[in-house]
């Protein structure tokens, strides 16, 4: 048998503390949730930690990000606070090929916005709407298993324009009670990191307990693993005339 997937499931656990709402809808915190999902759907294939904000580094030390093979990312109301140097930290994990799944409002956060170079706003409302997640693309791994479309009864509406580069894969588009779409399902690849964008998930539904969400999530960690032997950052090289094999490092312009 392989070894486990190293899986860390990172959350704010912020709303839950302050909450009362969220509190009652996740007891063991939505990073609890999201960690049950996987652990329910993957077994023994993964091996689930938790980190959040409030811990010391925000519980993304370099020894948890070494050793993790795939991180989801949870954020909404303190993306600030989120400290410039553990964004630069995970930033060179994901390029150096760690996974990142990022759920619903962490499209807003400090990684997600550095790795796709653009604003990610778009267009909300929180009004109790309804949402069908359509595949797009079954034949992806992400979707495997998943109904056509998967019905969320509650949930916060996002809609287009979605400021984010076009998608590698575009695996699932949402349509909402009021008319909107949006591209709820996206996979980009920065360095040798594959990212997965996965919006359905507010803190004031029970999004995390719906099984289909679930399945999807777990998909997206199996999906996410990189295939290179040993994690390495993206690295300049200079080659000799004919020697295809032997790079030699080369800092340049960045000495």
């Amino acid at each position: 048998m392989s070894e486990p997937i190293r899986v860390t499931v990172w959350s704010e656990n912020r709303h839950e503390k302050r909450d009362e709402l969220v509190a009652r809808l996740y007891p063991e915190g939505m990073h609890g949730a999201v960690k049950a999902g996987i652990e329910e759907n993957l077994g023994d294939k993964a091996s689930v930690r938790t980190a959040t904000l409030d811990e010391p580094e925000h519980g993304l030390t370099a020894e948890v990000l070494a050793t993790t093979d795939v991180l989801t990312w949870w954020g909404h109301m303190s993306h600030g606070d989120v400290d410039d140097e553990i964004v630069e930290r995970v930033h060179r994990h994901v390029l150096s090929g760690m996974g990142l799944i990022v759920l619903h409002s962490g499209h807003w956060s400090k990684i997600f916005t550095k790795l796709m170079g653009t604003s990610c706003t778009l267009r909300w409302r929180s009004e109790q709407d309804r949402e069908l997640v359509w595949t797009v693309d079954p034949t992806h791994p992400i979707a495997k298993g998943v109904p056509h479309p998967i019905v969320i009864d509650q949930q916060e509406m996002y809609g287009e324009f979605f400021d984010i580069p076009t998608p590698e894969e575009l695996v699932f588009i949402s349509s909402f009670s009021g008319g909107e779409v949006f591209r709820s399902g996206c996979t980009f690849r920065r360095g040798h990191g594959k990212i997965f964008f996965f919006s359905p998930g507010d803190q004031d539904y029970p999004v995390y307990h719906h099984k289909d969400v679930r399945r999807v999530i777990s998909n997206a960690v199996e999906w996410a693993v990189t295939d290179r032997p040993e994690r390495a950052h993206p690295e300049l090289l200079r080659y000799e005339t004919n020697d295809f094999f032997n790079g030699k490092s080369y800092q340049g312009a960045n000495a």
